[in-house]
């Protein structure tokens, strides 16, 4: 815990966390955290101290709704001004606020929301902040940011560059997951800071009353500042990445058992080898078309690896040209085909996929698995109770690996009946 002494002597206490944030120089700053857990104060502080060193280059912040920019504009940076000794004028029709410092201008403030991201246009500054960005869509976040990032142009001295910082609580896998956490803007930072870091300054009961209030996976996100399914239970729920993950790697020549999903415009392939009687998958493959997949496994087949595929059975009846079927083109291509002659329940390859993740004998190397990976943590159930199954067919969703794995688990693995009742009175 740090403090940072006020104009008037007071004390704003920062965590740890909250000083990282604050003193982080990254091309942009990811500060995920848990309610509570102080993120738009110390976003305000950042905003506040580029002012102070930067007084004629204007800054901006960013909030969903106009409501929040009442809140945070009109409300808590005039508040944090009066803490730290600065003058200021709030223009509440324009959503700017213009600060001095014992007389000297330093330039303004400018609030906009994202709700309307094409209307982000006419101005520019050196900093910007944007804070709850996981409230809007993806979509719409996604063109949100991408113009706030044009707006943030103005010539810094020295040749400092023009950060973009954003706060915010985890709100499912959205677009602070997909770009802090999964496909990483270049050149970030994620700072993660949970309430309990915070908790000097919120009411004795307030964690509590979160408690009581969400159910564990909302908890997960929303005290601890993790990225969680929010949706519905999630169709493998006993995933964990700090429990399955394994930092193993291919061997030379080593038997390469691979999962195959087929799809019109993309195939994906999960890459596994067996050790003591255990699943461990370390690769994965997205590519366009069934002879792109089938160039891309020869490689490793030509490193002397004995390659066994598990398909979709269905490759037998789709195909990607006029005369030959997606599994006939592999066979000719000399791989091994390990394939019935329709699939099984989806329920069989899901029960067997959480059975081996229940009892920890499934592993995945998560860097060389960043989709896989994802994939586990974000299906769900439908409104039917079957796995969701994504509206795109274009290969490479999150059913799309799911099921690749699970073509090779449920053909090596599957579990019996009795298994399954062993599986539920130990895990329901």
């Amino acid at each position: 815990m740090q403090d940072a002494q006020t104009e008037n002597n007071e004390l704003i206490e920062l965590s740890d966390e909250q000083m990282d944030f604050l003193e982080s120089r990254a091309p942009t700053t990811g500060f995920v955290a848990g309610l509570g857990s102080g993120k738009s104060l110390v976003a305000s502080l950042k905003v506040l101290m580029f002012k102070l060193e930067h007084p004629t280059i204007h800054a901006a912040y960013y909030l969903p709704s106009y409501p929040l920019i009442k809140d945070i504009a009109f409300d808590k940076f005039p508040k944090l001004c009066v803490q730290l000794g600065l003058q200021f004028k709030l223009n509440k029709s324009d959503k700017e606020l213009f600060i001095s410092d014992n007389g000297v201008d330093l330039g303004k403030i400018i609030f906009r929301t994202m709700s309307e991201p094409e209307n982000i246009i006419g101005y520019e500054v050196g900093y910007s902040l944007i804070d709850e960005t996981d409230i809007l869509s993806i979509e719409k976040m996604t063109i949100a940011y991408e113009n706030i990032t044009a707006r943030n142009r103005a010539k810094l001295p020295n040749n400092e560059p023009n950060i973009v910082d954003v706060v915010g609580t985890p709100e499912g896998y959205k677009f602070f997951y997909r770009n802090f956490k999964e496909t990483p803007f270049v050149g970030s930072r994620l700072i993660k800071a949970s309430t309990y870091s915070n908790i000097h300054n919120l009411p004795p009961d307030y964690i509590e009353k979160l408690s009581r209030i969400f159910p564990p996976n909302r908890l997960k996100a929303y005290l601890n500042g993790d990225f969680t399914n929010l949706t519905s239970g999630t169709v493998y729920e006993y995933f964990s990445r700090e429990k399955h993950h394994t930092d193993e790697e291919i061997e030379k020549y080593e038997t390469l058992h691979v999962g195959q999903d087929f799809n019109i415009g993309g195939n994906v392939s999960t890459i596994n080898v067996i050790r003591n009687n255990k699943p461990r998958q370390l690769g994965e493959l997205v590519a366009k078309d069934t002879m792109m997949t089938i160039i891309a496994l020869t490689k490793l087949k030509d490193k002397g690896h004995k390659i066994i595929i598990y398909p979709d059975a269905s490759g037998n009846h789709g195909s990607t040209n006029a005369s030959k079927s997606d599994i006939q083109l592999f066979r000719d291509a000399g791989f091994i085909i390990d394939v019935p002659s329709k699939n099984g329940a989806v329920t069989d390859r899901v029960n067997t996929f959480n059975v081996l993740l229940a009892n920890g004998d499934f592993k995945i190397n998560i860097k060389n698995c960043p989709k896989s990976t994802s994939a586990l943590e974000q299906q769900v159930w439908d409104k039917n109770g079957e796995p969701e199954k994504s509206k795109e067919h274009t290969g490479g969703a999150v059913d799309d690996f799911n099921d690749a794995e699970g073509y090779f688990l449920v053909r090596k693995f599957g579990i019996t009946k009795q298994t399954i009742q062993t599986y539920k009175k130990r895990f329901n």
